[in-house]
């Protein structure tokens, strides 16, 4: 029968469908985010009689464990935010802001797999071969294992990937990729689901391990229905300034293993370096007998991260002072400041409080909390604090410190960088220990680790 095209709304938050616009999305609760698109449906006619015969269940103690392969990726922060390599017929999407170094990481994998006579299979829908070219000159050489090709047709991807069956893809970006059965422009939430579909039945049938990249919006998330990032089985997102030398690769879904692991590149001219000291890169810089500097302790999966807290506290002119806060919650320094306020007695109301975090990370654990507490001590007295000096531990509304997890790998990483002094909970103290090399300060309020450093 002929095509019969017809008219749905898709939201673009989270793929939902609807025969008509809606103001909210009954599926994210969402406000205006429906858009119309065009779909053509094909007449399914009669149902056959002869149908295939569908997969038993079976018991979940007949189901046979064995341990998945992994491919390394040549990268070792790249392995470790993967869970320790790719897995063979794996989906991994690959999020940032343009510029960030997304096709830089990916080019440079491809690299190592066809180094070890590994076929892949680089597909760029945005430059052309040239510009490939350009930017591979600068990473090195490639083997013959390496082949790029330029389309944004999915059939004509689709066949060329089961001709090939190459074991590695990566796909330049997913919003550029159309099929010529859904009517709608490329970008579009039906194409994207329909690529990232096609994509993930590749990869799953044929065991190829196939990465894409998404562009991101304003608010840092890939672009499309949020549908896109379910589909996957990782999704690991690019962070930092494009401007500046770091980059970030953080994991917000794996099935593969944790998403509490972050792996730290450093952007150079020949291609993104791994930084295998993150908390020495991190304190690179840092300024010496200045007030409102600290050195905190964050853990991020399995690894301990040094990084310096910065806190400027100054007379506000205005008559309702100025908070803000770089790389932590604006939300989490109003609460301790008003801790401050109520049990150390210290009047903040007139003055404009800035909280940094150096290096641009970005910290949710709230281990880093007396560190930011001392540094705007540090810098509402002017008092500078020994650089040697490394705080960790949680605030609570009473101003108690709370015990934190994986002390002891905090206490070995600041020791292991030359510091000669951590305050800690008190708790954790007496986990802990005695520690050679190393002067361990525990408290049990706000006001106990003030009169240590002040």
């Amino acid at each position: 029968m002929a095509k019969s095209r017809t008219t749905v709304f898709f939201c673009q938050n989270c793929g939902y469908e609807s025969p008509k616009w809606m103001g909210q999305c009954p599926g994210c609760r969402e406000w205006n985010t429906f858009v119309e698109e065009t779909v053509d449906k094909k007449s399914t006619g009669k149902v056959k009689d002869e149908r295939k015969a569908a997969a038993a269940p079976v018991c979940l103690s007949s189901v046979k464990m064995e341990e998945e392969e992994r491919i390394s990726s040549g990268l070792e922060e790249l392995d470790r935010v993967l869970g320790g390599g790719i897995v063979p017929g794996s989906l991994v999407l690959v999020g940032g802001d343009p510029g960030i170094g997304k096709s830089t990481l990916l080019l440079q994998v491809c690299r190592k797999l066809a180094g070890d006579s590994r076929e892949v299979l680089y597909i760029s829908g945005e430059e052309s071969l040239k510009q490939i070219k350009m930017r591979a000159a600068r990473i090195g050489s490639f083997s013959d294992q390496f082949r790029l090709f330029c389309e944004t047709n999915l059939d004509v991807i689709q066949d060329t990937i089961r001709a090939s069956v190459p074991q590695a893809v990566v796909i330049d970006s997913i919003q550029t990729m159309y099929s010529e059965n859904v009517s709608s422009a490329p970008g579009s939430v039906s194409q994207v689901r329909e690529a990232t579909a096609v994509f993930l039945q590749l990869a799953k049938g044929l065991g190829t391990s196939v990465f894409i990249v998404g562009h991101v919006t304003k608010e840092g998330t890939v672009a499309g229905p949020r549908v896109l990032e379910h589909m996957v089985d990782t999704v690991l997102y690019f962070e930092g300034d494009r401007h500046a030398s770091y980059r970030i690769l953080r994991a917000v879904k794996n099935r593969f293993g944790s998403t509490n692991e972050i792996g730290v590149f450093e952007m150079r001219e020949s291609g993104l370096e791994e930084v295998q000291n993150p908390s020495e890169f991190m304190l690179n810089g840092r300024p010496e007998d200045s007030s409102g500097s600290i050195v905190a302790c964050s853990v991020e999966g399995t690894r301990p991260i040094l990084l310096e807290i910065q806190a400027l506290v100054t007379r506000s002119p205005l008559a309702v002072p100025r908070r803000t806060a770089a790389g932590m919650d604006y939300n989490r320094v109003n609460l301790l400041l008003a801790v401050l306020e109520k049990r150390l007695h210290l009047q903040l109301s007139g003055s404009d409080v800035y909280i940094n975090i150096a290096g641009g990370l970005r910290i949710s654990e709230p281990a880093i909390d007396l560190a930011v507490v001392l540094a705007v001590v540090s810098s509402a007295r002017d008092r500078a604090i020994d650089e040697k000096t490394l705080a960790f531990g949680e605030v609570g509304l009473s101003g108690e410190v709370r015990a934190v997890s994986q002390a002891a790998q905090r206490v070995q990483e600041a020791k292991k960088l030359g510091f000669t002094t951590v305050i800690l909970p008190q708790a954790c103290r007496e986990q802990i220990g005695d520690v050679k090399g190393i002067r361990l300060c525990g408290v049990r309020t706000v006001a106990e680790a003030v009169g240590v450093i002040l």
